[in-house]
């Protein structure tokens, strides 16, 4: 199954993705921050058997949960990007995270402040938390996966190299998009082969597949709730493939710049859009 948040009317109501297009299952009387948390899908389910359902022309998509929680980002997880990029390899997953007003939906304007100008491109798969974790083994794990969706881990890399902490070039506003919608975990298997791609302006950029992480999804929410309280919602970057900028001094693949757009296209999920302002 595939959910969206929509903004219809200047409300955000909760979308279904289907092979006709995209329906408003508002009338179900379901959130998207319910159904995460384990609210009864049979509405949701009849609604996506239902052919005479109408769809919405031209979809505006929200934000992928109503309440952001925590945004967790793993640095480094795919190993010919940290080698590229000359980091060394961590033994265990690197966590970092970003602040709830870096997520951002699919389509919006990201801002890129003037006073910086090292601006970087990340294709994710993320992770949705649907239960909650606190010390849970990796053989129980995937269990508290709602879903996953697309992600892009905005960067800005200057700010991010001033201090060993990454947080200042990471959590600017916007710098998570996440969308367009989520993928739930019965529908995608992040265990078999999907290609991850970024593309700016066209151009393809990245073009990896999420089996080339080097810690895989169950490790990492595992390794994290032994440190923090996953809550459903909580969102998990979970690391980038080569070809960023920030490989080879960005001579090749330049730094982000107002106008330009960012696809993150994840096979089995869908393309998420960013345009830079």
């Amino acid at each position: 199954m595939k959910l969206c948040n929509l903004i219809i009317d200047g409300e955000c109501r909760l979308g279904l993705v289907t092979a006709r297009g995209v329906i408003d299952a508002s009338g179900t009387g379901l959130s998207m921050d319910a159904v995460i948390a384990g609210a009864d899908r049979a509405a949701l389910e009849a609604l996506a058997a239902d052919g005479n359902a109408p769809t919405v022309e031209k979809p505006v998509f929200g934000n992928v949960v109503d309440t952001p929680g925590k945004l967790i980002c793993v640095g480094l997880n795919y190993r010919e990007h940290a080698m590229r990029a000359g980091l060394p390899i961590s033994p265990v997953p690197s966590l970092f995270c970003k602040f709830p007003d870096a997520l951002a939906p699919d389509g919006a304007a990201v801002t890129l402040p003037d006073w910086e100008d090292s601006y970087d491109y990340e294709a994710e798969l993320v992770i949705v938390i649907g239960r909650e974790a606190f010390g849970v083994s990796e053989e129980k794990a995937a269990a508290h996966i709602f879903g996953y969706t697309c992600g892009n881990d905005l960067s800005c890399r200057d700010a991010q190299k001033r201090t060993t902490q990454w947080l200042i070039g990471k959590t600017l506003p916007g710098f998570g998009p996440a969308g367009p919608w989520i993928v739930t975990a019965d529908a995608f298997d992040p265990e078999q082969p999907h290609a991850i791609r970024s593309y700016v302006n066209g151009e393809l950029r990245q073009d990896g597949d999420v089996t080339d992480m080097i810690f895989h999804c169950a490790k990492i929410v595992s390794y994290a709730s032994h440190y923090m309280t996953l809550r459903p919602g909580d969102l998990i970057f979970t690391g980038t493939p080569s070809g960023v900028a920030l490989e080879g001094g960005h001579s090749k693949n330049p730094w982000l710049k107002a106008g330009d757009t960012v696809d993150v296209e994840i096979e089995g999920i869908g393309t998420l859009r960013s345009v830079m302002a």
